[in-house]
């Protein structure tokens, strides 16, 4: 998604590093490492990020620091479309025809900033017509890349009616709809 908006395959890859850990710290040189950039590029942009106020900088003792602004005015909209096009979201679009007739797919909040206070707490949850086996495997992969359990639920359409809002009222979850014929409540 990042990429159909933005030219800078640097700034793309660094948005993506730090929208999927969006409370980890990166030295320069690990977001050489992690995104295979030339160092040159990868600082240039993240001056320019910092610039925006995307990115928060901090020194410490000799190196340079880079983390995500959270008081960033589309912090949460820049969360939202990293869930959407990163990672269990990413591969839930790809494969939807291997999942069933999905309607709408949503992440808890938490999930997104990557907050994990209750481990009961549903990360994800899918509403449709789901393919079970296939949603799993995604789930799994997903798990090992975050080295944390995903807790998820699958609903049919008639199930989330039944129950609303009910029994997600405590939560804040970030919609997307698959089906554009469907709205999410």
């Amino acid at each position: 998604m990042f990429s159909d908006l933005i030219t800078s395959k640097t700034r793309v890859k660094l948005l993506n590093l730090f929208l999927t850990s969006p409370h980890d710290m990166y030295h320069v040189r690990e977001c050489v490492r992690r995104i295979e950039e030339e160092i040159n590029a990868v600082r240039r942009e993240l001056i320019s990020l910092e610039k925006k106020g995307v990115l928060r900088r901090e020194q410490r003792a000799n190196r340079v620091y880079y983390s995500l602004l959270k008081e960033y005015p589309f912090y949460f909209d820049l969360l939202k479309i990293g869930a959407k096009t990163i990672g269990l979201g990413q591969q839930i679009l790809e494969n939807r025809p291997k999942l069933g007739k999905i309607k709408f797919a949503m992440f808890s909040g938490k999930f997104v900033r990557r907050i994990k206070e209750n481990p009961e707490d549903v990360d994800l949850i899918v509403v449709g017509t789901i393919v079970l086996p296939e949603l799993s495997i995604l789930v799994r992969n997903e798990e090992m890349r975050l080295g944390t359990e995903i807790n998820y639920t699958a609903m049919t359409e008639e199930e989330f009616k039944f129950w609303g809002e009910k029994p997600f009222t405590d939560c804040i979850f970030f919609c997307w709809v698959i089906d554009a014929s469907s709205n999410c409540y």
